[in-house]
């Protein structure tokens, strides 16, 4: 029976916590198939219905957390990739990497609402948030963040905001920002700088003022490396660490100044997780599988695990900057 391990930062470096079997929690299936050859990425979960997106086709799949079934939803077209995805409402956001583009599609008619190229020159848009009426994008190539606002019966527009503050943009082949959440009711976004140029280089994570793109790095006592894709659940902060083949829990303080790594979540259904979404107390990965050889045969899937269980976690109180 498969457990998930929780490797805790206030014990020793070796110990190990294992969490209660996940059958006992959920009826639900531990893990997902997905079509072979599909080289998914990006995640998105409306009740329990679940969306993953294809990187090189941008082919989204649609299936059941309850049953473990799917089916191609929106097909695979040229010029189009699906990296890191959202929902909003009725509506799938859609990060379109090297196209330098972000899509949107309705999730009721399945119809293509926007394409909006983003830029002309080199860039990679990874991950896409909702904030306060407008989709925000990442670029791992360019300092700027994306701004997207559909309004009804018109055109999609767009604002370039540039990065400033504490951010600081590395040259290729560095993967700059990645991994994108609102936090703060939209008030602010907090980004991961996934900074994957040697296998140690720390991962940063930066709070971004949707307005003015100003960015404040939140400060972590254990550096986390290969950030990717981030979910914020109250003050607990998922970061995929994707070649580490773990996640690592962050407890954020109020301010969203600084950062405690309190856990490193593995499973043995983990094989370079790029993003998660959540479901109740549960917690679904995509597995990119970055390191196999990606071939017509190739299986893919979901690894479904519980949530860190911080009830006992004590609030803290705001502390200085």
């Amino acid at each position: 029976m498969r457990r998930v391990v929780l490797l805790t930062a206030w014990l020793a470096v070796a110990a190990t916590v294992l969490a209660a079997p996940l059958a006992a929690q959920s009826r639900f299936p531990e893990r997902i198939a997905l079509p072979n050859g599909f080289r998914p990425e990006g995640i998105a979960i409306k009740g329990t219905t679940f969306y993953v997106g294809s990187i090189p086709t941008g082919a989204i799949f649609r299936g059941d957390l309850r049953t473990g079934q799917g089916a191609p939803f929106i097909p695979g077209a040229d010029g189009r990739a699906a990296i890191g995805l959202e929902l909003d409402g009725q509506r799938l956001f859609v990060a379109g990497g090297p196209t330098g583009s972000g899509f949107v599609y309705s999730v009721k008619t399945r119809a293509l609402l926007a394409s909006q190229r983003f830029t002309t020159e080199m860039s990679f848009v990874n991950d896409v948030a909702e904030a306060r009426g407008g989709a925000y994008f990442t670029d791992s190539r360019r300092p700027f963040i994306y701004r997207l606002s559909l309004r009804h019966g018109g055109p999609p527009t767009f604002q370039a905001i540039p990065l400033s503050g504490d951010y600081v943009h590395e040259p290729p082949p560095v993967l700059n920002l990645n991994g994108i959440v609102a936090a703060h009711d939209g008030r602010k976004l907090i980004a991961v700088q996934t900074r994957s140029q040697t296998p140690t280089t720390p991962s940063k994570l930066f709070t971004i003022d949707p307005r003015s793109g100003e960015a404040r790095e939140i400060v972590l006592d254990q550096p986390v490396t290969n950030g990717d894709g981030l979910l914020l659940d109250g003050h607990i902060l998922y970061v995929v660490q994707n070649r580490d083949n773990m996640v690592a829990v962050v407890k954020l303080n109020r301010r969203l100044t600084s950062g405690t790594v309190v856990a490193r979540i593995t499973d043995p259904d983990f094989d370079v997780p790029t993003t998660l979404a959540e479901h109740g107390d549960r917690l679904y990965a995509v597995n990119a599988r970055f390191t196999t050889p990606p071939t017509p045969t190739t299986e893919y899937w979901l690894a479904q695990f519980p949530k860190f269980d911080h009830d006992d976690e004590d609030e803290d109180e705001d502390d200085d900057d």
